[in-house]
């Protein structure tokens, strides 16, 4: 099966991200994971979140950013993958000029039920 980028339409997801999934299984039939690409607007960051469920890993394409995970916190730009296990808490900001752009990888599936939003009051007061 192929995709093309431009027939993929963009939405919001729960933790704030941009996201276009490039596979998954509810649109293309593939069953043990999913491919997508997140967009992390200039100046904003996604919500602190934990998925319960599903491993990620996430690949950094375009710009510089932030990444909150777990009790770590370091920069990311493009060309790191980063490791996010089940259950551990994450976000990601984007601090350079222009969108953070990062390719997610997600076994199983993404699935939203399985966002959930973790209670961050810094994160409140900075929004």
């Amino acid at each position: 099966m192929k995709t093309a980028y431009a027939d993929i339409p963009a939405y919001v997801t729960k933790d704030g991200s941009v996201i276009r999934e490039l596979m998954h299984p509810a649109v293309h039939g593939n069953s043990n994971q999913s491919l997508a690409e997140a967009e992390v607007p200039e100046g904003t960051e996604t919500f602190l979140h934990i998925h319960r469920h599903t491993e990620e890993l996430y690949h950094v394409t375009a710009g510089t950013g932030r990444m909150t995970l777990g009790d770590e916190v370091f920069g990311v730009q493009a060309g790191d993958t980063i490791l996010i296990r089940p259950g551990i808490a994450h976000r990601v900001a984007c601090t350079g000029s222009g969108p953070l752009r990062i390719l997610c990888c997600c076994s199983p599936a993404y699935a939203h039920e399985d966002t959930h939003l973790v209670a961050d009051p810094l994160q409140t007061e900075n929004r």
